[in-house]
């Protein structure tokens, strides 16, 4: 498990309102939560047919002309 270091903001009723995270944590925070949708979008498409490299490229290039790229 990650070990967060963090830090409490409170208000002045001493409520916490808000949490800062040092540089170094927030980009294991980040890194952990893209690697994780990478995993969920590749899990989402491992039934769909591949695409052979001509096929990519002609999809792409729609994509590029409609701007969904």
């Amino acid at each position: 498990m990650l070990k967060i270091k963090k830090r409490y903001v409170v208000n002045e009723r001493n409520e916490p309102v808000a949490v800062q995270l040092d540089l170094e944590t927030f980009a294991k925070i980040e890194r952990l939560l893209e690697d994780y949708a990478l995993g969920q979008s590749i899990r989402a498409v491992k039934d769909e047919r591949s695409l052979d490299l001509r096929e990519a490229q002609r999809r792409y290039a729609r994509l590029k002309k409609t701007g969904n790229e």
